[in-house]
C-alpha cells in the first residue's frame, strides 16, 4: 500500500501524462474539487496519400498495338462463337425476343446494347464500295466499326454516311451510323430521340 505522499505524486504524474496540454495550476485546482474527469488525447495519425494507378495513354496503346488483331487471327470461323454469345446476350436483354414484343422497345434496347459479336450488313452508303459488306463486328470505336467478313478479310467501315442492318431471330434493325458516333461505353448512357430527321 502506498502512503498518502506517494499516492499524491502518482496521481499528479498520471494527470500530467493524461492531460499534457493542461498547466500544473489547473491540475492542482482540479484536485481540490475531489472530482476529476480524465481526458484522452490520441496521437494524430498522418494520412498516407494513395497513389493513383495510371493506365496507358492513347499513344502508348498505339505503340503497344493493344487493339490490333494479328493477321493469323483474322478468320471468320474464330469469331462465330462470339456471335453465338452475342445472340444469347440480346435474347436475355430483350426477354426472349417474343413475336408479340413491341419493335420500338427492342430497338431502344439494341441502341444501347454492346454490338461486339453482332453480324451487320451495310445496306446504304454514300460510298458504293461499302454497300453489301457483311460480317461480325470485332471492334467498335467512336467513328468506325471493324468487321470480319466470311472471306476472312478485316474491314474498317466508318459509321458516318452509312446505314447498317442487323438481324436476330427474324427481327431486323437499322443503325444510322451518322447518329451513332459514340463509343460503346458512352452509348449505353445516352438517351436517343425516337423522332428526328434520318439521313445519311
Amino acid at each position: 500500500p502506498q502512503g498518502s505522499e506517494e499516492a499524491k505524486v502518482f496521481v499528479h504524474a498520471l494527470l500530467r501524462r493524461s492531460m499534457p496540454q493542461v498547466k500544473d495550476e489547473a491540475i492542482q485546482d482540479m484536485l481540490t474539487r475531489k472530482a476529476l474527469v480524465l481526458e484522452y488525447y490520441p496521437k494524430k495519425k498522418t494520412k498516407q496519400k494513395r497513389k493513383k494507378v495510371k493506365g496507358f495513354t492513347a499513344k502508348q496503346r498505339r505503340e503497344l498495338r493493344l487493339f490490333e488483331i494479328e493477321p493469323e487471327q483474322q478468320r471468320y470461323a474464330i469469331f462465330l462463337p462470339l456471335h453465338e454469345l452475342w445472340k444469347q446476350y440480346i435474347r436475355d436483354l430483350c426477354h426472349g425476343l417474343k413475336p408479340d414484343a413491341q419493335p420500338h422497345m427492342i430497338q431502344s434496347k439494341l441502341l444501347k446494347a454492346d454490338l461486339h459479336g453482332a453480324i451487320v450488313t451495310v445496306t446504304k452508303s454514300k460510298c458504293p464500295s461499302y454497300v453489301g459488306i457483311t460480317g461480325i463486328i470485332l471492334q467498335e470505336f467512336k467513328h468506325v466499326f471493324k468487321i470480319i467478313t466470311k472471306e476472312d478479310k478485316l474491314k474498317v467501315v466508318p459509321k458516318l454516311n452509312n446505314v447498317f442492318s442487323l438481324e436476330i431471330d427474324g427481327f431486323i434493325s437499322y443503325i444510322y451510323g451518322s447518329k451513332f458516333l459514340l463509343r460503346a461505353s458512352e452509348r449505353s448512357a445516352k438517351k436517343f430521340k425516337l423522332k428526328g430527321t434520318i439521313d445519311l
